[in-house]
């Protein structure tokens, strides 16, 4: 059976999908864009958008009472490859140890025109 994972603390889907389905003891986790759930907007700066797209991650996770020591698998979307290093501090910064599974891919445009979208799958 499963249970819809949601939060005011991320920003609302902007299509027919919900920010998370916990199925058993999994949760898969919606592609978070950086929209700042409290402004609806979001800044343009890599880092900053990177930061607010795990912020998103994190009130979801919590919302299912979990934290990214549950994650085991993300992907990272991004429209500029040349910003992997800059994506990639900011998002390890967020995991202590024990890495999750992961891949990073360049795509042609995302939602909202933002440059960065991350989902995961976490384990309870």
């Amino acid at each position: 059976m499963k249970k819809i994972i949601s939060t005011p603390k991320a920003p609302k889907p902007i299509g027919p999908y919900s920010q998370a389905v916990l199925v058993d003891n999994t949760l898969y986790v919606s592609g978070q864009i950086p929209v700042n759930p409290e402004t609806g907007s979001f800044d343009p700066e890599i880092k900053v958008q990177t930061n607010q797209v795990m912020k998103n991650i994190e009130a979801i996770l919590l919302e299912a009472g979990l934290g990214f020591e549950n994650i085991v698998k993300t992907s990272i979307f991004i429209i500029d490859m040349n910003n992997f290093a800059q994506v990639n501090e900011v998002y390890g910064s967020f995991f202590k140890s024990d890495f999750p599974a992961r891949e990073t891919v360049q795509v042609s445009k995302l939602p909202l025109g933002v440059d960065v979208e991350i989902s995961v799958i976490a384990v309870k």
